[in-house]
């Protein structure tokens, strides 16, 4: 009889997506033309009006201009008041540069692109659409002839470059409800599949043990009241009958052990020791798992081999979950007296609460309900769990189980 459970195999859940589009490759462009633009404006005008008096001022404006642009990404993409103020001041500024100088007018491109992140949609419109009245009077002025180009080629450009930018904004936040949606049906899917798994394990087990132990418990109860009604008259047919109830309660045994040993962690089975079941442990692809062993090993009960393993599996799961580590370490120790498990990480740690860092009991500090699960198999045992974590260094779980004296 093969009882072993094994947990039912769950779908992979990706974590969700960021809730913004990965637009840092387009912002590194139009940042990087808007310096180019502002760097080519400024030399076209000292190029073509050498000693004017508003050189100086085309020079600190555009300075400002440039100092005010490279604080914008420190603020956030998000409408913030402070951000809403800075795109106030940078389009002032540039406003103020193109009536000096109109060659300054094409900066206005990045700045479209700025004011479509920063503003709602209809707000953003907006923007644009002054901005480019604005850089069209600007280089009407500039042009000596009237050239329809300069009035029909600013708005093409801006309206094709809000057009394209509100498309790809649709199309991420399309996409990013698929993906949610994806991962949530994934995720009622892995939860269906570990009920129906949960289910499928306990009715066959009830089965198992229906076939065997209560079938000799239900033997034995008969034997035993034959041989009652017998003992009397027929002392001899009540002794067999005693005895072979003994031969049925020590297979009856026997299948216990077996199901007991059976239902233990399956890294524990063919004699593999609990050193040899820890270093095999991993937390995933992208994390480290390193193993130590301290002191002299010393044979432990099979309930507290499986507890520490459990603990390690647990403490582990923690860890790939929770911390963002890239290695953990796995230290058992053997001091006498008691068997230490040490499983430190280099994660980005937590703040726990006072209930959670010490001995005994749960408290909000929990990350999730590894945790309690963990603390619950140390008690059984009559152990302490400790845990010190500080945001930023890591975290350090460490279970300490006492050893029955031998001898």
């Amino acid at each position: 009889m093969d009882v072993r459970t094994t947990p039912p195999q769950e779908h992979p859940v990706s974590p969700a997506p960021p809730r913004k589009p990965d637009t840092r490759a387009l912002a590194t462009v139009m940042h990087a033309a808007f310096f180019l633009l502002l760097g080519a404006s400024v030399a076209r005008f000292l190029l073509r009006h050498p000693g004017e008096p508003r050189t100086p001022w085309i020079i600190a404006l555009s300075i400002v201009l440039a100092l005010l642009y490279v604080l914008g990404p420190a603020l956030g993409a998000a409408p913030t008041l402070r951000r809403l103020l800075w795109l106030g001041l940078v389009v002032a500024t540039w406003v103020v540069l193109v009536v000096l100088a109109p060659s300054f007018a094409w900066c206005a491109v990045p700045l479209f692109y700025t004011g479509l992140r920063t503003l709602p949609p209809r707000a953003a419109v907006v923007l644009v659409a002054l901005l480019t009245v604005f850089v069209v009077a600007a280089q009407l002025k500039l042009s000596q002839d009237f050239d329809p180009n300069l009035l029909l080629a600013p708005p093409a450009v801006a309206a094709l470059a809000t057009a394209v930018f509100v498309h790809t904004e649709r199309q991420a936040e399309a996409q990013r409800a698929l993906i949610d949606d994806l991962i949530r049906t994934r995720r009622e899917l892995a939860a269906t599949e570990r009920r129906e798994g949960t289910l499928a394990e306990r009715q066959r087990l009830s089965m198992e043990i229906h076939d065997t132990l209560a079938q000799h418990l239900s033997s034995q109860q008969m034997l035993l009241q034959a041989a009652d009604r017998t003992w009397d008259s027929a002392p001899g047919t009540a002794r067999a009958h005693v005895r072979t109830a003994t031969d049925i309660a020590a297979r009856g045994l026997a299948e216990a052990r077996r199901l007991v040993h059976d239902l233990a962690p399956p890294e524990l089975a063919g004699g593999a020791g609990l050193a040899d079941a820890l270093r095999a442990l991993d937390a995933g692809p992208d994390i480290e798992v390193r193993f130590h062993l301290e002191g002299t090993p010393t044979p432990l009960p099979d309930r507290a081999e499986s507890a520490l393993l459990r603990i390690a599996q647990g403490a582990l799961a923690n860890v790939r979950e929770h911390s963002g580590a890239r290695t953990a370490a796995l230290t058992l120790s053997f001091l006498g007296d008691q068997v230490v498990l040490d499983i430190a990480d280099d994660g980005h740690g937590f703040t726990p609460s006072p209930q959670a860092a010490g001995r005994g009991g749960s408290g909000p500090g929990n990350r999730g309900h590894g945790l309690p699960a963990i603390r619950a198999r140390v008690s059984q045992l009559g152990g302490d769990l400790t845990v010190e974590s500080t945001p930023g260094e890591g975290t350090v779980l460490s279970a300490s189980i006492p050893l029955e004296p031998t001898g």
